[in-house]
């Protein structure tokens, strides 16, 4: 594998476990160091050891504690390059049963978390003058919808939202941001809902035949944020194997 980020301080959030951890893998892989922020406590001090990295246990409802694990991320690592606001939520429930108490908890963590970490990481970015690439995590919801996720499609809405407006806004600073639009990707989150007849059926929605892995998503975040992506900015990137095309 290629060592594209030798040097590079990568920190990704919600990076215990899923699209997150992988993430952090592929950045460590590639030469990285890598801070991984989570509230995951158990699962998030075994990922970022087993990268050499950094973990900072933190509940990134909590706006405050966000922004101060953030902080203490990029200080550790003496700077940040690349930051992968990757930590989210997941609920299935029919839109005339979201509670504003059910509303507010997945805007929290699915948006406000990400707009909190994206300040500090930017801030460090326009100080140092170097630059510096940020990636949110959005999903296919953002652009597409879903029955029974509507606060979940409203938060990655805004996620896209965000990620456009910070790239209108820090582009004269070098600060590129883009966000990745996975479709039905397997991991953790959801799997409680999930059958194998739902996984039969999304796959056949694909014309590639098959529903998405982390890795798919990783060599993409990778490449955003290498040199070859240098050139792309606020950009909502699909990657649901063609089951979205626009």
């Amino acid at each position: 594998m290629e060592r594209r980020f030798d040097g590079s301080r990568v920190v990704v959030t919600g990076g215990a476990r899923g699209i997150g951890a992988c993430i952090a893998a592929r950045f460590a892989a590639e030469g990285a160091q890598v801070a991984v922020l989570d509230r995951l406590a158990e699962a998030g001090s075994q990922c970022a050891s087993g990268l050499g990295g950094r973990f900072h246990a933190v509940d990134l409802a909590d706006p405050v504690a966000a922004r101060e694990a953030t902080e203490a991320a990029i200080e550790g690592l003496g700077g940040v390059d690349v930051l992968v606001a990757s930590a989210g939520i997941f609920r299935l429930v029919p839109l005339l049963d979201i509670t504003p108490e059910a509303w507010d908890e997945m805007l929290a963590v699915n948006a406000r978390a990400v707009l909190v970490s994206m300040q500090v990481a930017a801030r460090s970015m326009i100080a140092a003058g170097a630059g510096g690439s940020i990636i949110t995590i959005a999903s296919m919801a953002a652009k597409k919808g879903g029955a029974r996720e509507g606060h979940y499609a409203a938060s990655k809405a805004a996620v896209v939202a965000l990620t456009r407006a910070a790239a209108l806004e820090w582009g004269e600073h070098g600060v590129r941001v883009n966000a990745l639009c996975p479709g039905y990707i397997l991991t953790e989150m959801g799997a409680a809902t999930r059958t194998e007849e739902d996984v039969r059926r999304w796959s056949s929605w694909s014309p590639l035949g098959r529903t998405g892995t982390p890795e798919d998503v990783a060599g993409v975040a990778a490449f955003l944020a290498s040199p070859d992506g240098a050139y792309l900015t606020g950009q909502a990137i699909n990657i649901t194997g063609g089951m979205v095309m626009h």
